[in-house]
């Protein structure tokens, strides 16, 4: 294992911080697949913010994880692309 691997397994016998992991997993997954989605689509930032009726700003402040987006916003991604979405809790 890896250092990092290592300190995480440690951090996360921590409830607290596996709760704000956990949290911030959901986070990082969406934003992993609105970026997926606009390089599959070949486009800028400022490409998906005019598809989406918003700012560039708006699109990097989404993927650097300094906001976070609701289902709306979500919905709003989904049908810029064609795409529907699951939710689902396991």
């Amino acid at each position: 294992m890896d250092d990092f691997t290592t300190h995480l397994n440690e951090a996360l016998k921590n409830d607290d911080f596996k709760a704000v992991y956990e949290d911030k997993q959901i986070r990082f997954a969406v934003i992993d697949i609105l970026v997926g989605l606009r390089v599959q689509y070949k486009l800028s930032q400022a490409d998906l913010a005019k598809k989406l009726n918003t700012t560039q700003a708006v699109i990097s402040r989404i993927e650097n994880g300094s906001v976070n987006i609701g289902v709306d916003f979500l919905q709003k991604v989904a049908t810029a692309f064609g795409k529907s979405i699951e939710i689902k809790v396991a």
